[in-house]
């Protein structure tokens, strides 16, 4: 089959080379590449591999020294932690403990932008992320800037100047430090004397030190702030120049608001491509993936598998006829022991938003965003979004 994408797709962001539904095979780097949607979900819901990617191979040295952050781990271990966690994610949750938050928190980024006339979008979104995803963590004892200070750390570090990349380095180093001092550190302080229910009292209860609570609460900030930043501001840019779609969204209620979100999703999954160790000899389709090998697991790809997800797999087209078992995102936000905990926060704290955002009059984009895409995790990051109101 072709390496470029069999269909046509309206994809903001270009994700390479893309065979969906080409059959699960081994490259010539010996990495084991599937691109169709059972092949992806069958590896993802296998008990027989062990999370690979996102620095976990750099994770796993300090393995026996102390205990890896949730999305490091495989298992049993890890099955329990997602089970006593798992009551800081339902839709009950949100509803009843993060819904008003969401709410004033994207009035005042509305307010934001009605005083100041013209902003970055991507700089309003993630201060809602942030301040939402720290609520569910329990980073509530921060003082200004925690925003800035993540934005810093995770900042991408690529360059062909050495030195440029030492310096980023450093300065995601330092800018840890700070999120250690004075964000972490007092969260953890408040909670020794008063236990809550949130994510850090109940690591405390487990006997997590600091650095492993540090590393819980890097996972999540990842996971629930910059994701969610860049979600909000990718559908936002489909709906400026998207009028059709733009209407439905408007103009319909949150079913219809949510479908159009997952079908953006599914399109545009913020990561691309997720990584697999084999731990066992794994069958999925014609293929026989070996014990020890790396698995990449083509997110982007498998969203446009036509087998899954009908006709026209590259276009916008909100209640589309899935295949059975397909969910409206596709595998965006993951499957099996590794899916995102978060999804439904997600998807809330984005349509409340972008539901007050787009009511604003005279709401326009000055500006689309620029591209780039985070080689380590293999998501996009969209910078420079301005858009601006009222006039």
């Amino acid at each position: 089959m072709s390496a470029e994408t069999p269909v046509e797709s309206a994809r903001k962001i270009a994700r390479g080379e893309l065979a969906p539904g080409c059959p699960v095979h081994a490259g010539a780097d010996e990495v084991w590449h599937v691109q169709d949607f059972a092949g992806a979900r069958s590896v993802l819901r296998s008990t027989e591999t062990r999370q690979a990617g996102f620095g976990v191979e750099n994770a796993v040295k300090l393995e026996g020294r102390m205990r890896m952050p949730v999305l490091y781990r495989d298992g049993p271990e890890h099955r329990e932690h997602r089970r006593q966690t798992a009551k800081y994610f339902t839709p009950r949750r949100v509803e009843t403990a993060y819904a008003s938050l969401m709410d004033r928190l994207a009035e005042e980024q509305c307010e934001t932008l009605r005083r100041r006339g013209t902003v970055d979008l991507s700089q309003l979104s993630f201060r809602l992320a942030v301040a939402v995803a720290a609520e569910v963590i329990g980073l509530t004892e921060s003082g200004p800037g925690m925003a800035r200070r993540l934005d810093r750390f995770f900042e991408e570090k690529e360059s062909p100047n050495r030195l440029i990349r030492s310096w980023k380095e450093i300065r995601s180093n330092a800018n840890m430090a700070l999120f250690f001092w004075r964000d972490v550190r007092p969260a953890i302080r408040s909670r020794q004397e008063h236990s809550r229910d949130d994510l850090i009292s109940h690591l405390l209860s487990e006997g997590c030190n600091s650095g492993e609570i540090l590393g819980e609460c890097v996972t999540f900030a990842a996971a629930g702030m910059i994701t969610t930043r860049e979600f909000i501001t990718l559908v936002a840019w489909h709906l400026f120049t998207d009028d059709e779609l733009r209407a439905a969204y408007t103009q319909g209620d949150e079913k219809q608001r949510v479908a159009i979100l997952h079908e953006i999703l599914r399109l545009e999954p913020v990561v691309a491509n997720l990584a697999r160790w084999t731990t066992a000899e794994l069958r999925t389709g014609d293929a026989t993936i070996p014990a020890g090998a790396r698995v990449d697991i083509g997110v982007a790809a498998a969203n446009m598998d036509p087998a899954a997800v009908g006709a026209d797999p590259g276009a916008v087209c909100p209640g589309r006829s899935l295949g059975d078992g397909v969910g409206d995102a596709g595998l965006s936000f993951g499957d099996g022991p590794h899916r995102c905990p978060g999804a439904y926060i997600a998807i809330q704290e984005t349509d409340i938003f972008l539901t007050k955002l787009f009511a604003l009059p005279g709401l326009r984009m000055v500006r689309p965003p620029k591209v780039g895409i985070r080689k380590e995790i293999a998501s996009y990051e969209l910078t420079g979004l301005m858009i601006t109101a009222g006039g």
